[in-house]
């Protein structure tokens, strides 16, 4: 057995890729208690997997967007933001993974504001961080919905759809560890980042796009820089923020790691190569597609080109939803059994209790989502308000509360420098959060005005937007 650390913790044992280390257990991890073989192994996640849950927690429809917003800021300035937010979302997760290693208490995003703000911290970041998620999971359930009818050409009323997404989300949101998820995981990301190639594929050898006049000669009305207004350049960047706002999930996945000295690792992984999709994919298709790419873009190569490329994204879109109703599932969950032997052991307890949690998740997600006549504006809102307050203030804080109370001998250049950046990251971060609702709440009444939102539970085809 490993030896115990400080803490009751037991030390990890470290892992390479590829290897497999039998009979792992640890007895007494800090945040789920003592792990036996009676149940399942919470700390089997290794980094290669870990890398692939972050990034599938990014990588989602949200990159199809991304090219809207280019549109919108232009190529240049956009390009410029998209990088500027992934420094800074890059640094954020870093902490994520100091902190977990200096706490190993650290479960979530809602224990952080514990140790920062008291008990309020806890209870409100908490209930943040499983309402995003709900928010999240009720979109994802809407993409496949989309990704349905776009296949099957409208073949059925799209609530069944949403339906359909429910019940696959909770049940595969139901698989107990994300360990075990890790492999599909991959292969989701594999079949999200295939959908997109194609459709860049499918914009780079046309012509033109669908949506462009299909007479006379057409060129591209790609701009190197706009000209927005306010509202529209803050909803453009929000876009972008929430392209990577997976960052509350990273305490979750960290925390199911059979080493967490080798997240940084992982970290690096995943945003090279998520800030090298989103770069790669914005441009090309805003390149090609200019002012008339669709948004989701999956649509802006025409309609067969469509049904391919939502086919090979249904398998990525099925995985986004399950590990968005497993993350705030597994948080009440850990925090319903949490001290009990149940929480790691397979007793009839730990199951109704896992169960529960899953299907109460996915119930509020698909009512959220099919309920709603202005969903889909208000998870931007959801996005732009709880998202970023999630991704950059907090670990400013989280920063300055393991760094603050240095003697001022020790308070070197370097320190100050960081005391700069962290309270830059919380000034930004406030600025966005504020900026970004306030753009989102605009365009909501918008939208409502011009359409009057989606009806409640509606057959329409909402794969032709």
């Amino acid at each position: 057995m490993p030896e115990k650390k400080d803490g009751g913790n037991l030390d990890t044992v470290p892992s390479q890729v590829g290897q497999v280390l039998e009979d792992q257990y640890y007895e007494n991890d800090a945040v789920f208690g003592e792990i036996t073989g009676e149940g399942p192994n919470y700390r089997s996640l290794g980094w290669v997997g870990t890398a692939a849950l972050m990034m599938k927690s990014q990588i989602g429809l949200g990159v199809l967007s991304i090219p809207g917003a280019l549109d919108t800021l232009g190529i240049v300035p956009g390009v410029i933001i998209l990088i500027t937010v992934a420094i800074i979302t890059t640094w954020s997760d870093y902490m994520v993974g100091v902190f977990k290693l200096r706490h190993r208490e650290v479960y979530s995003i809602g224990d952080v504001g514990g140790m920062l703000f008291g008990r309020p911290g806890k209870i409100f970041f908490g209930v943040a961080f499983v309402l995003y998620w709900i928010f999240c999971a009720g979109s994802g359930m809407l993409s496949i919905s989309i990704s349905l009818n776009a296949v099957s050409s409208h073949g059925a009323c799209t609530a069944i759809f949403v339906a359909i997404a429910a019940i696959i989300g909770f049940v595969l949101g139901s698989i107990q560890t994300l360990g075990r998820m890790s492999w599909l995981a991959w292969g989701g990301l594999f079949c999200i980042l295939t959908a997109i190639l194609i459709v860049t594929i499918g914009v780079a050898v046309q012509s033109r796009p669908s949506a462009a006049p299909q007479g006379g000669v057409w060129v591209s009305d790609y701009q190197i820089a706009a000209t927005p207004n306010f509202t529209d350049a803050i909803t453009a960047v929000s876009t972008i923020v929430f392209a990577y706002a997976g960052t509350p999930s990273f305490f979750s996945i960290v925390s199911e790691m059979r080493d967490p000295r080798l997240y940084t690792r992982s970290l690096l992984f995943c945003q090279s190569v998520v800030t090298g999709v989103y770069v790669f994919i914005g441009c090309m298709v805003y390149y090609y597609c200019g002012s008339y790419v669709s948004s989701p873009a999956l649509g802006s190569a025409g309609p067969m080109m469509k049904k391919i490329s939502y086919g090979f994204a249904l398998p990525g879109l099925i995985v986004s939803t399950m590990l968005l109703i497993h993350l705030p599932s597994k948080y009440i969950f850990l925090r319903l059994l949490k001290g009990s032997r149940h929480l790691t052991a397979n007793t009839v307890t730990h199951w109704m209790t896992w169960i529960s949690c899953t299907f109460m998740i996915a119930m509020a997600s698909y009512i959220i989502a099919s309920a709603i006549p202005v969903f889909s504006g208000l998870v931007s809102l959801v996005g732009a308000l709880l998202g970023t307050l999630m991704s950059f203030q907090p670990m400013g804080f989280m920063w300055l509360y393991d760094n603050w109370t240095q003697e001022k001998a020790e308070r070197s250049l370097k320190w100050k420098l960081m005391v700069c950046w962290s309270v830059f990251v919380i000034v930004s971060g406030t600025f966005l959060m504020i900026a970004g609702t306030y753009g989102s709440i605009v365009s909501i009444i918008d939208s409502y005005g011009k359409s009057g939102g989606s009806a409640a539970w509606s057959c329409a085809d909402n794969s032709n937007s």
